[in-house]
């Protein structure tokens, strides 16, 4: 049974910048993923841009760089994130999900399940930087896990002179409705509200209003999905709209539902870490990140669980990595005073 001191969970830019604390500090450590590194930036649309500046996502001192210093897209950041792997040798134990955190003595045992069968290590400290955005959020109606509905935008050119109803109303519909629309798609979008609000892209709200106003995308505000079928899906009004309750048939050859995604906290409530509210929302201590399992901390956007209107984003939880380190090692690492990360009062 290998035994380290550190073993963080989940290698997205966090989890990695963390790594590289440790290393820094000559703090032993073992990383695993269940997936790649990066992985959930790796299933954003083919050039996303990002909304946050160069600066604020860029992680472990490292500058991000883009060829016409613009704000980086997904494959960017992607081939970003390998750079800073590779030049601080920063090893990762990817597509080795951990299945069991427990307890053990003073220290922790951490079973994974890779390919070649489970293994068992030891650390004194653990540390879930697993993310907020795990997986799709389900609407529960028929229909939805047919195979032309897809939680995730592909390559617009799939869409090509079909028919597409984009379901959602925040940064991801709008800008899938947009790719959809430039791919030479006829898109529509249902969105539960009367209107997009001033969280949308700067960049992206003008355009989609105005492409609605001239009915370039066909809009169905203030509805709901109530069934997807071959070919069509049928809108209602949203909960808490009036009106005569009629069912609008929309046709669709597609079908694409951006309505968010929600954190996986198994692992944390497993190891026995205690949470809040519906979005799961780890209880922990905002100077040190440490949970209410001694010795077992959070950091990056799992701090947040399922947030329903985001304040958690790589560049206001890279404090988290000066805490935890600080926490482990002693030093004293001093709080910004405009710091606004931490649980909810319950």
């Amino acid at each position: 049974m290998l035994s380290t001191d550190v073993i963080i969970v989940g290698a997205g830019p966090v989890g990695l910048e963390l790594a590289a604390g440790l290393k820094r500090v000559g703090v032993d450590y073992l990383q695993f993923d269940a997936q790649q590194l990066g992985y959930t930036v790796s299933w954003f649309a083919p050039k996303t841009r990002f909304f946050s500046s160069n600066e604020r996502i860029s992680i472990a001192g490292i500058p991000l760089q883009t060829l016409d210093q613009s704000k980086a897209t997904r494959e960017e950041y992607l081939q970003y994130l390998r750079s800073v792997a590779t030049i601080l040798n920063l090893k990762v134990n990817a597509y080795e999900p951990v299945e069991k955190i427990t307890r053990s003595g003073r220290e922790f045992e951490v079973t994974t399940a890779p390919q070649r069968g489970k293994q068992t290590y030891r650390a004194k400290y653990v540390v879930l930087a697993t993310g907020g955005t795990a997986k799709p959020r389900m609407l529960g109606v028929p229909g939805e896990n047919l195979p032309h509905v897809s939680h995730y935008l592909a390559e617009p050119h799939i869409y090509f002179g079909q028919k597409v109803l984009v379901v959602g109303g925040r940064n991801s519909a709008v800008e899938a409705a947009l790719r959809c629309y430039y791919g030479m798609a006829d898109v529509s979008i249902s969105y539960r509200a009367s209107e997009f609000d001033d969280s949308i892209k700067y960049w992206l709200l003008p355009e989609i209003n105005s492409l609605i106003k001239a009915g370039r995308v066909h809009a169905y505000f203030n509805t709901q999905v109530v069934e997807i079928r071959p070919g069509s899906v049928t809108l209602a009004p949203a909960a808490g709209v009036r009106g005569d309750g009629r069912h609008t048939p929309v046709d669709a050859d597609f079908v694409l539902l951006m309505t968010g995604y929600v954190a996986d906290m198994t692992l944390a409530r497993s190891a026995g870490i205690e949470t809040v509210g519906l979005g799961e929302v780890p209880v922990y201590d905002n100077r040190t990140m440490e949970t209410n399992v001694p010795g077992l901390f959070v950091a990056g956007t799992a701090v947040g669980g399922t947030q329903e209107k985001y304040r958690l984003f790589i560049e206001n939880c890279h404090v988290h990595v000066d805490r935890i380190v600080a926490a482990i090692t002693g030093r004293q690492v001093p709080t910004p005073a405009h710091e606004v990360v931490g649980p909810p009062e319950s």
